[in-house]
């Protein structure tokens, strides 16, 4: 606007200007957040196109200290540099050295390990021989552990691997003992770490803003004030499942706390937030979010309370032992976030309530797996417990595809069980978000999927409202939302995901937390949902709050995802019960139609208004498809298809072009994508008998930018969203003008 630097102040000293560089006392790592683990057919080799979905920063005295933070703060499982694999031979480590990949650090400790120097490992990698020496250090003074008992360790060693950013929990497994017995002995040698504040000035000017990291030190900078406190846990790095809509929700539990009158203290380790801006809480400690770092936190700021329903899963993980250790837990208690997980205990509920569920079960290994497969009867979900975004979920169809999931399912549930439920085929999905204060239910949106069952929430366009669902299955939606939230005690936010089979309502599963949803819901009805679930945590009760009357939305709003497929060439796009996507954005219109095709936009998938179609479903879905061809025909569309479909659309009356399949000749289906004659694909997969053909097809889709719909739930939205286009223009209104009636 026109400013110089000379002219805008330093929020964080007051005194400085702009103008005047940084000159830092600590060190900042940064590491990027990889989600290969969801992409198990892309390259994960790390090359000049980037592939990280997230980041998690880490602030320390040294390099290795501020290294070792961010490892525990990438949420991999990682409490340090050992990944748990043990050695690996001369050639294969060697060959792991030189390729970089999101595996390479925890190779560099191999290596260390193994003996070799930092300038053999600097030969192989190319890294800088100082930050390899860093490693080396943290490396060698890990090591110095192995056989020790804790008892006999010095006070000096301890204290100076803590200042080499090594974990409790790291040198918990060279001790061989607990990390609560670690943390114990470290407490009662002295050995706790002190706050520095952040000042960007080298301590040469006082800083003015409360943004701490902690150091083991001996002068402590951060002093606690006697003002009543809410420590409020974030979310980590962004990754696929939990993202910025968890950071969201905790910046408006921020602000509604803070104009209540409450301090404020924020803990998280995500750069890309607003949550780890200084100005958006009254205090912020940028650290780990580990029991280790967030217990310590805890211990010099003495809260009155601690949210956890706000960052998602990843603060809930620290519920138990967090309120194990004594520290007051305010919302929604760690004991019904409990309940809702367990399966058996939470079917006994329903049965209270009378709810239905579909049948199912626990497992803890393959043999339980398989005998509740036999009695529940297939298709199964087979999912772990406390995981976001569907990671190690899959719907499995007979007992060998059981095994070949179950292994992955029970490695990602930790200590938990693996959840395994009979899928609802057929079904519609609809989440509910909602508001409760332990015995009064607000409920903020019913939203319906337009994917088909089986697909993650989070990967599949949603509406507000809801679209072609009977006025008396929403009553009963409803009533069963306000007797489960009242049921499980809720006090702030919970989301219920329900199925509508044939007609009968089914409970999917409830979470008593904060939902990837609560963005979305909040600005379809106007109402920040969350700013309204951190009073209620905080022991206010809904009636004070003054929200409006439920009602829906009077327009149509729809959700869609967006999907990070063209990063990984090799990825087919095909969606499941695992979570893919990566971000979502909204479009918002009186008609559903336009709503749909402004959101496909929006996303980068604009639909063709003519041209040519082409259509290839599964045996099931050929009676179904038959009434999508017909309206396509109708706006206009000339259609193809496959031998089989195009046979059930010409019994139907419905004329289409043949079209071969890949395996079957030329020019085939991905040809004539090629030459650019087919502007939209309608393809439903079964099986892996085609799944060569159909992976074919999407991928040529992506690469042209064709519009790819892979259920007919979507393509029946979709063929709306032409209608509507070319009917009539879209129309624009601020969302202020939406909700200022």
């Amino acid at each position: 606007m026109g400013y110089h630097l000379d002219e805008i102040p330093n929020d964080i000293t007051k005194k400085t200007p702009a103008s005047f560089e940084p000159s830092l006392d600590y060190v900042v790592v940064k590491i990027p957040r990889w989600t290969f683990e969801k992409f198990p057919r892309a390259d994960a080799r790390l090359t000049i196109q980037m592939k990280s979905v997230g980041e998690a920063m880490a602030i320390g005295r040294t390099f290795p200290e501020a290294l070792g933070k961010a490892v525990r703060s990438l949420e991999i499982g990682r409490d340090g540099l050992d990944d748990g694999q043990g050695p690996l031979p001369a050639n294969e480590l060697l060959a792991k050295l030189e390729e970089p990949t999101a595996e390479r650090l925890f190779h560099l400790r191999r290596a260390f390990a193994a003996g070799m120097s930092v300038e053999d490992v600097a030969a192989h990698t190319r890294i800088d021989p100082w930050f390899l020496d860093g490693v080396r250090r943290m490396v060698e003074a890990e090591e110095a552990f192995a056989g020790l008992r804790l008892a006999d360790v010095p006070r000096e060693q301890l204290r100076d691997a803590k200042r080499l950013g090594l974990s409790d929990r790291s040198l918990a497994r060279k001790l061989g003992a607990s990390e609560h017995e670690v943390r114990a002995r470290r407490k009662e040698l002295g050995v706790v770490p002190v706050y520095k504040t952040i000042d960007t000035c080298a301590a040469e000017f006082e800083a003015a803003t409360p943004y701490f990291y902690s150091a083991y030190e001996d002068e402590n900078e951060s002093h606690r004030t006697d003002k009543p406190k809410v420590v409020i846990l974030g979310g980590g790095p962004n990754r696929i499942g939990q993202g910025i809509e968890f950071d969201y929700c905790c910046v408006h539990a921020c602000y509604a706390l803070t104009e209540a009158g409450f301090e404020t203290i924020m803990i998280n380790c995500n750069p890309e937030t607003v949550s780890t801006d200084y100005d958006t809480s009254d205090r912020l400690y940028f650290e780990p979010l580990t029991f280790e770092d967030v217990a310590s936190v805890l211990d010099n700021e003495k809260p009155d309370g601690v949210l956890v329903q706000f960052g998602g899963q990843t603060p809930l993980k620290l519920a138990r032992a967090l309120e194990a250790a004594g520290y007051p837990i305010w919302g929604t208690s760690p004991e019904s976030i409990d309940l809702a997980e367990d399966r058996g205990r939470f079917g006994r509920l329903l049965e209270q309530l009378h709810l239905a569920a579909p049948p199912h079960a626990e497992a803890r290994n393959l043999a339980e797996a398989i005998e509740a497969g036999r009695r529940i009867g297939y298709p199964l979900v087979v999912r772990p417990s406390y995981v976001l975004g569907g990671r190690a979920m899959a719907v499995v169809f007979d007992e060998a595809l059981l095994a070949s999931f179950v292994a992955a399912a029970v490695a990602s549930s930790g200590e938990h069980p693996v959840l395994i439920d009979r899928f609802l085929d057929d079904a519609v999905e609809l989440d509910v978000d909602a508001l409760c204060d332990g015995s009064a239910t607000w409920i903020g949106g019913v939203q319906q999927h337009i994917e088909e069952a089986g697909i993650h929430s989070g990967d599949s366009f949603s509406v507000m409202p809801p679209w072609k669902i009977p006025p008396n299955l929403l009553d009963e939606i409803r009533d069963a939302t306000r007797r489960l939230a009242v049921g499980l005690t809720v006090r702030g936010l919970v989301n219920i995901q329900f199925a509508i089979q044939h007609g009968k309502l089914y409970v999917l599963e409830v979470n008593p937390r904060a939902s990837r949803t609560v963005p979305f819901v909040s600005k379809a009805i106007g109402v920040p949902m969350a700013r309204a679930a951190a009073l209620l945590a905080a022991g206010r009760p809904l009636p004070s709050l003054g929200l409006p009357p439920e009602r829906d939305p009077v327009d149509f709003f729809i959700k869609a995802p967006v999907f990070p497929f063209r990063k990984f060439p090799g990825e087919d796009v095909l969606l499941g019960p695992e979570m893919k996507s990566t971000g979502e954005v909204m479009g918002v219109s009186p008609r559903f139609g336009d709503a749909f095709a402004k959101a496909c936009e929006a996303v980068g998938t604009r639909l063709p208004l003519s041209g040519r179609a082409f259509l290839t479903v599964n045996p099931y879905d050929k009676a179904a498809v038959v009434p999508i061809g017909r309206e396509l025909a109708d706006l206009g569309f000339t259609l193809c298809a496959t031998r089989g479909t195009r046979e059930a659309l010409l019994e139907a009356g419905v004329e289409a072009e043949a079209v071969y399949k890949v395996n079957e000749g030329s020019p085939n289906a991905v040809d004539r994508m090629e030459a650019g004659e087919i502007q939209m694909v309608i393809n439903t997969p079964l099986g892996k008998a085609s799944r060569f053909d159909e992976a074919a097809i999407r991928a040529a889709a992506l690469r042209l930018s064709i519009p790819c719909l892979t259920t007919l739930s979507a393509a029946t939205a979709a063929v709306e969203g032409i209608r509507s286009r070319q009917e009539e223009a879209t129309g624009v209104a601020s969302l202020q003008e939406y909700h200022r009636g």
